[in-house]
């Protein structure tokens, strides 16, 4: 008896451990995938129902090129004495006056066309009793009623695509217009052909459009960067985080926005910026970039090693040469008097990634130096003369053309100190001057002249912004834009299709 309880008590207590142990690891589980969905966003996207507007009717335009090249089978029927054959069916005219395209919520899109009319011809073989009879036949399609549903997600490579279509499409009446020798006599046949015509055209409309959501425009969606180069050193991540999330009024996509450096992909500054917020619908679309979107290209630039620099020579003003010489002619003098003619050259080198802030008054970059004052003998090897800290401050000032988005920096503070002693602290002052004016002419502008070629934001080949307002925040920037298409969406698709079809050759 005892031996039983004792077994039982082991039993219980084993599944009370392996209960426990379960619930501990469905806990770290839902932890885990917490962390991993809450990564904050370094770039968003909204496109406003202002946005959506403007790409109704490219929409539209598209939808009706599209059903414009649908081909249907040939027809054949017979129904006592009459038989027919139908062939040659074309498209001659839409008329999609009723047309909407809007934010379907926690879907995509809907574009909704309603109460419209298709026009078309097609050629007619008839034989009723002995009479044999060809000719063209002029219908009109009335009521025609489109519903179709884009469901937009994120894939798994990061990319907006459209997932699913589901379409709905209807005709309410068909009438036909007969030509030729029995064009009347065969009218009251009119109602039997074009129900038939009503039937198939009904059943083309909708694999049409889902092939050119499916297929045309997700080719056309694949132009958007995910990963791609920005120059030799640096490339960038705007994979999406998160499926869309679509509104009545907007659809916002939460990109990664982050730089990478191309020799060591995975060795990335993580994202402990705030989360951008986009609170406006006024315009058709709006940027939001936080500090992490800038930290990480400078995090990658400084870890690719090009925060460096040597100002020798043609790169040394002159005024600043002499003033360098003077101060430190006796430390000279104590080394080697030989050294007196040899040149001078000044060695930056930045010492940690720079550091943005972003507030609502504007952006600053922060960023500390080693400045090394270096003689040159000729033949030999560099001798240091002094080793001093350079702390600056840029004002950062975000511009947007087309899709790139570009940086002008001017240089706001500026301060050095020894590193050997306050004394030689002291002595620098006089340098404080010189150092800024060589910074200005001969820095910053190789700054600016890097930081204007702009890094392309994820917008699809063939739109950009224009109007572009800069709002600074607390932490990110918005810039809020309406849209250009300078191409229309055929154009772009058949731009993307083109490119492939060349790459394959």
């Amino acid at each position: 008896m005892r031996r039983n309880v004792l077994k039982g008590t082991k039993v219980g207590g084993f599944w009370l451990r392996m209960t426990s142990c379960l619930l501990l690891l469905l806990f770290l589980s839902s932890c885990s995938s917490s962390i991993l969905a809450a990564e904050p966003a370094g770039c968003k996207i909204r496109i406003t129902d202002k946005g959506l507007e403007m790409l109704k009717f490219e929409t539209q335009k598209f939808v009706e090129e599209e059903l414009s090249n649908i081909t249907m089978p040939e027809m054949k029927g017979k129904d006592g004495r009459f038989q027919y054959t139908i062939t040659d069916v074309k498209i001659t005219e839409l008329n999609l006056a009723h047309a909407d395209l809007r934010f379907l919520p926690d879907v995509g899109l809907l574009f909704d066309v309603q109460n419209s009319s298709i026009s078309l011809s097609f050629h007619r073989r008839i034989l009723y009793w002995l009479f044999y009879d060809t000719g063209n036949i002029n219908a009109s399609a009335e009521g025609v009623n489109i519903n179709t549903a884009l469901n937009l997600i994120r894939d798994q490579e990061g990319q907006l695509k459209i997932n699913n279509i589901s379409c709905d499409a209807r005709i309410a009446k068909m009438k036909a217009k007969f030509t030729g020798t029995l064009g009347k006599v065969y009218d009251f046949l009119a109602s039997f052909l074009t129900t038939g015509m009503r039937f198939l055209l009904n059943q083309q409309i909708c694999p049409a459009l889902k092939h050119a959501a499916l297929v045309h425009v997700n080719s056309m969606l694949k132009t958007i960067p995910v990963r791609t180069e920005v120059d030799q050193y640096i490339g960038i991540d705007y994979s999406l985080l998160s499926d869309p999330v679509v509104t009545p009024r907007s659809l916002d996509m939460h990109f990664r926005g982050m730089f990478f450096e191309l020799a060591s992909e995975n060795h990335t500054l993580v994202n402990w910026a705030v989360d951008p917020v986009i609170k406006e619908y006024e315009r058709m679309v709006y940027l939001a970039l936080s500090e992490f979107f800038f930290d990480s290209g400078m995090f990658s630039y400084f870890k690719a090693g090009i925060f460096q620099m040597d100002i020798v020579n043609e790169r040394m003003p002159k005024d600043l040469e002499m003033l360098l010489r003077t101060t430190y002619f006796a430390a000279i003098m104590m080394l080697n008097p030989v050294l007196v003619d040899a040149p001078l050259s000044l060695q930056l080198a930045v010492t940690s990634p720079p550091k943005t802030t972003i507030k609502t008054s504007g952006a600053t970059v922060a960023v500390t130096a080693i400045v090394k004052v270096m003689m040159l003998p000729p033949g030999k090897h560099p001798v240091q003369l002094s080793s001093m800290t350079m702390q600056t401050k840029f004002n950062a000032k975000v511009s947007m053309k087309g899709k790139r988005l570009a940086v002008h920096a001017d240089l706001r503070r500026f301060k050095i100190f020894s590193n050997q002693s306050a004394l030689e602290s002291l002595a620098l002052i006089p340098l404080q001057g010189p150092l800024k004016t060589m910074l200005q002419i001969s820095v910053v502008p190789l700054i600016n002249n890097w930081t204007k070629r702009g890094v392309q934001i994820p917008l699809a080949d063939g739109m950009d912004f224009i109007e572009e307002v800069v709002e600074y925040h607390n932490g990110f920037i918005v810039i809020g834009a309406n849209l250009h298409f300078s191409r229309g969406l055929r154009e772009m698709i058949e731009g993307k299709i083109s490119a492939e079809t060349h790459n394959v050759v």
